[in-house]
């Protein structure tokens, strides 16, 4: 294959490091993920910059130069026209659910249900899901922080009202 380093750092970054069929990041698997000729060039697929899938080797491999040949052959989901979602969806255990034909082609094609993804979207899920709990401790004890703020505030302004009418009353006794 023939992309340039540019061209394979332009890829890389739309794809924002992951696998475009998968989802698997560079930073989890240890190391920069292959370029996959979507419509494969045994089919005249070309070096377009749209005809150029970032993946992992797994996905890679799974496809293969899959292309359908005919109009009743079944269509693999590409990532660089449709949303995973119109096709795909996440299930909370992980697992992907098919939504069209297209999408369980794909699932049955990649294999996208293999154990260790459905445990790295597990684990992806579980961490999102801490992270969102850790910013919403981190809101809270913002708003404790304020709120002790606030609450010293009056306790301070309590206290002079307690001298003031402590004062007053000193003054009251002395009169009689």
């Amino acid at each position: 294959m023939s992309i340039s380093a540019d061209l394979r750092t332009q890829i890389r970054q739309r794809a924002n490091f992951a696998c475009e069929y998968c989802g698997v990041e560079e930073v989890d698997t240890g190391g920069e993920l292959t370029i996959d000729h979507f419509q494969p060039r045994t089919h005249q697929g070309g070096d377009e910059l749209e005809n150029l899938i970032y993946c992992c080797v797994r996905c890679n491999q799974y496809k293969l130069d899959y292309w359908p040949l005919s109009t009743t052959a079944p269509v693999l989901w590409n990532p660089r026209q449709e949303p995973r979602s119109t096709h795909l969806v996440e299930l909370e255990e992980g697992l992907l659910h098919p939504l069209t034909p297209t999408g369980v082609f794909t699932l049955q094609r990649l294999r996208l249900n293999r154990p260790p993804l459905v445990a790295y979207r597990s684990r992806k899920r579980q961490r999102a899901e801490e992270q969102r709990l850790l910013a919403q401790y981190g809101e809270l004890v913002a708003v404790l922080g304020k709120l002790h703020q606030q609450l010293s505030g009056v306790i301070t302004e309590q206290q002079k009202l307690l001298k003031e009418h402590k004062a007053l009353l000193m003054q009251l006794l002395e009169q009689r």
